[in-house]
């Protein structure tokens, strides 16, 4: 039987954040530089993160129909290896869709995982250990 991920509480802290590096044009460097110098902007980040948030925006509906339709969980998903044994011992696996941070404790083992992981697809982020990584490569849509 396959079940369908739902989000699980956690009690951990998480990045709120991820680190992204761009490639921009010259002249589109200095149009927002000048931004910045006329006081619209408090530096370059504010800039992109202010235009990023306006197009997400734009395509906000775009967005909340492809979460509905591809039954997406949308914020923070964690697992534990309590989590997977459970599922484990209920003789199911997971379909795992995350659009945010998904994220994996350090005790769950790439043997685990495997044996209860039928798929992964997260937009976004997901912190696991470099070998649960490896492990879920092939499961990840």
């Amino acid at each position: 039987m396959t079940k369908t991920s739902t989000p699980v509480p956690t009690r951990f802290k998480v990045a709120d954040s991820e680190k992204l590096t761009i490639n921009l044009g010259f002249v589109d460097l200095g149009q927002i530089d000048l931004l910045v110098s006329e006081g619209f902007y408090g530096n370059r980040s504010d800039f992109i993160r202010t235009a990023i948030r306006n197009q997400l925006s734009t395509h906000s509906d775009a967005v909340k129909q492809v979460v509905a339709r591809k039954m997406l969980v949308l914020g923070l998903q964690h697992f534990s290896a309590a989590d997977l044994l459970a599922v484990q011992a209920a003789n199911e696996t997971l379909q795992i869709r995350v659009l945010g941070l998904a994220t994996f404790a350090d005790d769950v083992t790439p043997e685990l995982a495997l044996a209860t992981i039928a798929s992964l697809e997260v937009l976004g982020a997901l912190h696991a250990s470099p070998a649960l990584k490896a492990a879920l490569a092939s499961r990840q849509l």
